[in-house]
């Protein structure tokens, strides 16, 4: 598989959580959370996603994601049920942390908000 830049076509939907990470059909959550790794690596951004077992089993957010360094003046975490959710809970913080993580053509909403 040929993984693409994220600067051309990335499509982060933090809204439309239904809809998926990038908001078409056959999105893959892994494909999106790869890209955003790879951006934010490059962006001077350690980040991370991860899962806990016990959490899960709990019934609680298992998901999660975190970041530091960077443009990030502090360390920050986003948790969610699944990794679509993570990720979409994620990119909303990122963003109103000042990261500016590409778009394409979709906005980021609220509704996922930590």
């Amino acid at each position: 598989m040929k993984i693409r830049p994220v600067r051309r076509g990335l499509s982060v939907r933090a809204r439309e959580y239904g809809q998926g990470v990038t908001g078409q059909k056959n999105d893959r959550v892994e494909d999106v959370a790869l890209l955003i790794l790879q951006w934010l690596g490059e962006q001077g951004v350690d980040a991370m996603i991860r899962v806990d077992a016990e959490r899960q089993a709990e019934g609680k957010p298992a998901w999660t994601f975190a970041a530091s360094g960077g443009p990030l003046e502090w360390g920050m975490r986003a948790d969610g049920r699944d990794a679509r959710e993570c990720m979409s809970r994620a990119v909303v913080k990122l963003r109103e942390l000042g990261v500016q993580v590409p778009a394409g053509n979709a906005d980021a909403g609220d509704r996922h908000r930590a």
